[in-house]
Formats: C-alpha cells, structure tokens, sequence
C-alpha cells in the first residue's frame, strides 16, 4: 500500500492547455543546450552593449539647443507651407 502511495506521489501533475486537451511534459534536458544558452546570452549581450553606446553617445553628442521648442515649430509650419 505504501509503495503504491509513493508511486503515485513521483507521478507529476499532467498540464491540460485551455481547451482541455492533456498537454505532453517537455524533457528540461533538452531545452538546456549549451549552444542555445550561449546565443541567448550573446545577443543580449549585444543588445544591451548598443543600448549604452547609444546612451553614451547622445550624452556626448548632446547640443541643448539643437532640439528647442521654436525650431521644432518652424520645421512644422515649413513642412505644412510645402504640402
């Protein structure tokens, strides 16, 4: 009776999707290949590397009068006197 139990008790939970249907488990070993955790890792790595030289750059390259409010007004109104 015990051993019952605890064959019982390893089994997991199966998952149903939304619609009721049992979904099958999925083998974690597999999903944990070395190649694709280094892609995932090297492409934020990218990513987030742009995101500071980005950053960095505009704080450098930064003018505070280049984006006033007036020029911005004058750029509209020379667009909408061209149309």
């Amino acid at each position: 009776m015990l051993e019952a139990f605890l064959t019982v008790a390893k089994m997991s939970q199966s998952a149903f999707d939304p619609f009721g249907e049992p979904v099958p488990a999925v083998d974690n070993s597999a999903a944990s290949e070395g190649a694709s955790k280094w892609l995932k890792t090297a492409g934020t790595s990218v990513f987030w590397g742009l995101v500071a030289v980005i950053v960095l750059a505009r704080a450098v390259y930064f003018e505070p009068g280049v984006f006033s409010f007036e020029r911005a007004v004058a750029w509209a109104q020379g667009l909408f006197a061209a149309l």
